[in-house]
């Protein structure tokens, strides 16, 4: 499984500066002016992950591959976007195909660079996005209500869900995103939330952007973005987008050295791709042969079976039985053979919860 994430906030706060930096890919237009991205701006970049190489040392495979993250620039929102100021529907139709948000939010100063509202406030800035992307999701619920409100006349499991969706339009209508509803894990919500995939409903991941000066130490402004996400359930991270696409064009060997210099202890891409999988609940289990060493992405608290389907549908329709090495062993007793003569490679059936860093060889048929 791919993870996607959309890069969000106001114009101008630094998203296409952040994209280039973690994509190291340069494509994104982030000049000093209101919607110099018009059209999304995507990448696929690799997961750093240090222990495929660890596995690689050992297996010789002809290749390593990487759990992957596709990062998505959307063009800035703005006051209105949910009825179509800026560039509005278009926008938020982009985001519902993400899985989760980085949600940039400006905190430095630099009278050099616009501000789309004429001042730096990130939580009067971080309201404007969550507002819009509310009443988004006002109206596309109230298409929701009316067609539910017809079929409930005889449909009993249908009145269930209306009277679901009703209790969640209030919960919208009192300015409330969709995750923090009460009746989130109800059964007779389910469909609406499938069908309608809420903007609001997002695991989102607040980036308090600040200037090169204060990158490694929070500022008030960042102390307040942080305050705001831990009162609503969710994770924020400090980062100097400049100070990041500065360093994506340097060698791998400088980037350290590079970062260290400003006090910085890891790379922007490192911090996101924690915090991303921290919030969305993955981890990787990795696979190890003469053909390649690679990591998967898999949801945590996933049995073997449902794991496995992330190579191949297959592979989870006829499963059989798992081998599982965890890591350390793998590495420290020098591979497959040595942990099978040592008596730690491991069967496991189909109720086996697979664990962050298994090695894992799947038997199946089909």
């Amino acid at each position: 499984m791919g993870l996607s994430i959309g890069i969000v906030g106001l114009p101008n706060v630094g998203k296409s500066t952040l994209f280039n930096a973690l994509t190291r890919a340069q494509n994104a237009a982030s000049e000093n002016y209101p919607f110099c991205t018009i059209e999304p701006n995507k990448a696929t970049v690799p997961v750093p992950d240090e222990r495929l190489a660890r596995l690689a040392a050992i297996a010789k495979p002809e290749q390593i591959i990487q759990a992957t993250i596709e990062f998505t620039d959307i063009a800035g929102l703005v006051k209105g976007a949910s009825r179509g100021e800026g560039l509005g529907n278009k926008f938020l139709a982009n985001i519902r195909e993400c899985d989760a948000l980085l949600h940039v939010v400006r905190c430095f100063q630099d009278a050099d660079v616009v501000h789309v509202e004429g001042s730096v406030d990130p939580l009067r800035d971080i309201a404007i996005i969550e507002n819009e992307l509310v009443l988004a999701d006002m109206e596309s619920l109230e298409k929701r209500v009316e067609r539910l409100a017809k079929l409930a006349r005889s449909d009993k499991e249908v009145r269930k869900e209306l009277d679901a969706v009703t209790a969640l339009q209030k919960h919208l209508e009192e300015g409330l995103p969709v995750r923090t509803f009460p009746g989130h894990d109800d059964d007779a919500i389910q469909p609406t939330l499938r069908d309608l995939r809420f903007l609001t409903d997002k695991t989102t991941i607040f980036v308090a952007n600040v200037g090169e000066t204060e990158a490694a130490a929070d500022n008030d402004a960042t102390r307040s973005v942080r305050d705001y996400a831990a009162r609503n359930g969710e994770t924020c991270v400090r980062i100097c987008a400049k100070i990041e696409e500065d360093m994506a064009g340097l060698p791998d060997a400088e980037r350290a050295e590079f970062l260290s210099s400003y006090g910085i202890p890891e790379s922007g891409l490192d911090v996101i791709v924690r915090a991303g999988y921290g919030a969305l609940g993955l981890a990787s289990f990795l696979t190890a042969g003469p053909k390649e060493v690679r990591a998967w992405t898999f949801r945590r608290g996933w049995k073997a079976p449902k794991a496995a389907s992330v190579i191949h549908t297959d592979f989870e329709r006829g499963f059989i039985r798992a081998q599982v090495i965890a890591f350390d062993d793998y590495v420290r007793h020098g591979g497959e053979q040595p942990c099978k003569a040592l008596g730690l490679a491991r069967m496991e059936g189909k109720d086996y919860e697979v664990a962050d860093g298994d090695v894992v060889e799947f038997l199946f048929n089909v």
